[in-house]
């Protein structure tokens, strides 16, 4: 009776393996005619990873299946078009090449074609400490604080500017695959016009400092400047002197003092 009861649960145990391989088998055959009748597109992806600043070359690029449902908004179907192409970002193998990735047609390589339209480019001398230790690299924002003289002769830290890209620090324009700090003595931002008129003029008057901020942080701060008072803190008041009790009046010694009982009076002899 115990066989035979055995012998029936390992049957049943393999009938309902049997059932699960077959169920899946089903589900994989399923997904495999979804993959073969769902429709795609040629999409140009970067073949290797493409450096920001850099031309497009035919070996830098290739054509996948793309799905259709996935549709790419400024994507090339053709890579002829766009070689000789600036990509203004960094591209990584299998990225697709997007026209908003790409520089305007007739764009020559370098950093001018990352700089947006309407900004400026702006070198500016740091040094290990003015330029965050060699940690601001291609891509980062930073703020730029400048100590100068007030009106008043004092000396005074304050931040003139904020949310800046840096664009290249020495002559690299992109950030290589080893990000180790690099002190440099040149650091190049992407500046408005105005921005750059008082950055030269900060430049020019005092000594400046790059502070590295949150790439995802573009909340300003508003400051009033530090000044050498502010570090020192506001000198304590002197101790206040105890008031003399007053000195009672001195009698003139050209009168007399009348006293009529209880009652004191003061007569002048003339």
């Amino acid at each position: 009776m115990a066989k035979q009861r055995a012998l029936v649960l390992l049957l049943l145990s393999v009938l309902i393996s049997a059932l699960a391989i077959w169920g899946a088998m089903k589900w994989m055959n399923r997904q495999v005619e979804k993959r073969s009748t769902r429709q795609t597109f040629k999409v140009v992806v970067a073949a290797a990873n493409v450096v920001a600043g850099s031309r497009l070359t035919p070996e830098l690029m290739r054509s996948v299946d793309w799905p259709a449902e996935n549709s790419l908004a400024g994507s090339f179907s053709d890579a002829q078009p766009l070689v000789n192409r600036i990509a203004v970002v960094t591209l990584g193998a299998g990225e697709p090449i997007l026209e908003q990735k790409l520089a305007p047609v007739g764009s020559k390589a370098g950093l001018s074609a990352l700089i947006d339209p309407g900004m400026r480019a702006v070198a500016v001398r740091v040094n290990d400490v003015a330029g965050v230790a060699g940690f601001a690299l291609p891509g980062n924002h930073v703020d730029v604080m400048v100590n100068i003289q007030d009106d008043q002769g004092k000396m005074v830290s304050k931040i003139v500017l904020q949310r800046i890209l840096v664009l290249a620090v020495a002559q690299d324009a992109a950030v290589k695959d080893d990000v180790k700090a690099k002190v440099v003595n040149t650091v190049t931002l992407e500046v408005t016009p105005q921005q750059a008129e008082a950055l030269d003029l900060a430049r020019s008057v005092g000594s400046l400092s790059l502070i590295l901020r949150n790439q995802v942080d573009e909340k300003a701060a508003i400051t009033a400047g530090v000044r050498k008072a502010d570090l020192l803190g506001a000198p304590e008041a002197p101790p206040s002197q105890p008031r003399r009790p007053a000195a009672p009046p001195r009698h003139s010694q050209n009168s007399v003092e009348i006293i009529r009982g209880a009652s004191h009076t003061t007569a002048n002899i003339p």
